[in-house]
């Protein structure tokens, strides 16, 4: 994938009090369960399903299935807030990233920081990441 060459980027147009933002998943009672950090705020497919079916029973991670695919877009949704660039770049994401996630046990999960998110889609993009987060 090529890089970005446009000196804009998402992380530049973002407030501060953004930047810190992580996404963590583990699995509770063997479902999958993904928050937002911090805050602890949930994250729920509702939203991506909306725009794509891919995996109405919840999210995946650590292949490249429904399930991720569910995930990736409703990772970007959530990061962005732009529907048109989730839905440009979720496949995408799903498999530079997404699909690479792991946590087995119940004590295991996995972190994904808006640094990580942001490098991410300055790989799978051919342009400008999405200009602001709310």
């Amino acid at each position: 994938m090529s890089r970005l060459s446009d000196t804009h980027s998402h992380e530049q147009t973002r407030p501060p009090s953004d930047r810190d933002v992580a996404y963590v998943g583990y699995r509770q009672s063997g479902r999958a369960i993904v928050e937002k950090r911090p805050g602890q705020e949930r994250v729920t497919p509702e939203r991506s399903l909306a725009l794509v079916n891919h995996s109405p029973s919840g999210f995946e991670w650590g292949y490249g299935g429904s399930g991720p695919a569910q995930l990736a877009l409703a990772l970007l949704l959530d990061y962005t807030d732009d529907e048109a660039f989730a839905l440009d770049h979720y496949q995408a994401f799903k498999t530079e990233v997404v699909s690479q996630l792991g946590c087995a046990g119940s004590d295991e999960y996995w972190r994904l920081t808006s640094s990580e998110i942001d490098a991410a889609l300055r790989e799978t993009t051919d342009e400008p990441v999405a200009p602001t987060i709310n």
